[in-house]
């Protein structure tokens, strides 16, 4: 099966984490938790979940994952400035393979420059972020724009992991 990387800093949205990663892991999927640096402990902001970095963003290669996954809450945020994020997502992004992002997730999508002329949705009032980076916002559970799956918040959960393991299955099968 493939190898799936959930790009993770402190503060994401407990379930938008849990929920993507274990079914993932549950479809016989391997999952790695990368952070800004390795071993590093990352709290989820209701408290619920806790997650140890895999691997530190430096030493990941892209080349080593079928798709990447962006648990939103205020994780995007505290990633987005690093230029190893971008670079990973953007050679994701090139090479088509899934990105999945949800609620504040595609801030990092903002920072790398991937939304020009690409349609998404996200957690609403990053609507206008989305627009001004040349994205077509759509407020809808779940968006597919070829490599691109997004989904607004917790409760499009169902849609976001249905869709990401369509894609997953496509591209290692």
């Amino acid at each position: 099966m493939g190898k799936i990387a959930f790009l993770l800093a402190n503060e994401f949205e407990d379930s938008e984490m849990t929920t993507p990663y274990e079914a993932v892991k549950d479809a016989g999927y391997e999952a790695d938790i990368i952070g800004l640096k390795q071993g590093t402990e990352l709290k989820g902001k209701q408290g619920k979940a806790t997650y140890t970095s895999n691997k530190a963003i430096a030493d990941a290669n892209m080349n080593d994952y079928d798709a990447v996954v962006i648990p939103g809450g205020s994780s995007p945020e505290n990633l987005r400035l690093d230029p190893n994020i971008l670079q990973f997502v953007k050679e994701a992004d090139r090479a088509g393979k899934p990105i999945a992002a949800i609620c504040h997730g595609p801030q990092i999508l903002i920072s790398a420059d991937l939304l020009k002329g690409r349609t998404l949705t996200s957690y609403p009032p990053l609507k206008d972020d989305v627009v001004n980076a040349g994205g077509q916002f759509k407020d809808e559970e779940v968006v597919v724009d070829r490599n691109l799956i997004t989904s607004r918040t917790p409760k499009d959960e169902p849609a976001f992991v249905r869709e990401l393991l369509n894609a997953l299955k496509k591209v290692t099968a």
